[in-house]
């Protein structure tokens, strides 16, 4: 394929497609976290597109390296996601709940870093199946695909969080329960659409 506008047009399209799960748990994030400064939103939206741009990079290593290996481990990639969101969900669910029965507690729930790589990782591990897609690019055309993905995301995360982030100022105590049932939903989604279509 050559640099015309189809190629970067496809790259949005794709980055877009790519960026829905990470824009819903950016969302559960910023319900979770209603007092979230803009220096903590580009953090945790600029660590999902670093993740939306690594996975095609390593899909289409694979493709070009151990391509055998990779189809093999293809199967495995909706139970990987499911499992990480629904354990990240199930805590911020339980932590949710728990947070209405203490009388005392006004504090917010921050994210950790260890949650936000873990996160990262659930919501762009499909995206390595995009190392197929791109596989009759060269080097630097799949470079420049995966970084077009990665600055969509970024954006597409940005809303997801001031989103979450403005809805969980209104609903305030029930932000976390909320969050916490999205991203169970989302791992549900993900594990669906990857073993049933």
């Amino acid at each position: 394929m050559n640099w015309r506008f189809v190629f970067f047009f496809n790259s949005v399209l794709l980055g877009v497609g790519l960026a829905m799960d990470a824009f819903s748990v950016s969302m559960a994030n910023g319900l979770n976290e209603p007092k979230m400064k803009s220096g903590r939103i580009s953090l945790i939206a600029g660590c999902y597109g670093f993740f939306q741009f690594a996975m095609p990079m390593i899909g289409w290593i694979c493709v070009h390296t151990i391509v055998v290996y990779f189809q093999k481990f293809e199967k495995f990639i909706p139970w990987i996601a499911l499992i990480l969101l629904l354990y990240i969900g199930g805590k911020m669910l339980i932590e949710g709940i728990k947070g209405d029965d203490d009388e005392n507690s006004d504090t917010e729930k921050r994210l950790g870093f260890g949650t936000l790589i873990v996160q990262g990782i659930a919501t762009s591990i499909d995206a390595l199946s995009v190392g197929f897609t791109i596989a009759d690019y060269g080097a630097l055309m799949a470079v420049a695909a995966s970084v077009i993905i990665a600055v969509v995301t970024f954006g597409i995360c940005i809303g997801g969080l001031i989103i979450g982030k403005t809805v969980g100022n209104i609903i305030s105590n029930k932000a976390t329960i909320l969050g916490g049932v999205i991203l169970i939903g989302i791992g549900i989604e993900i594990w669906v659409r990857g073993i049933f279509f």
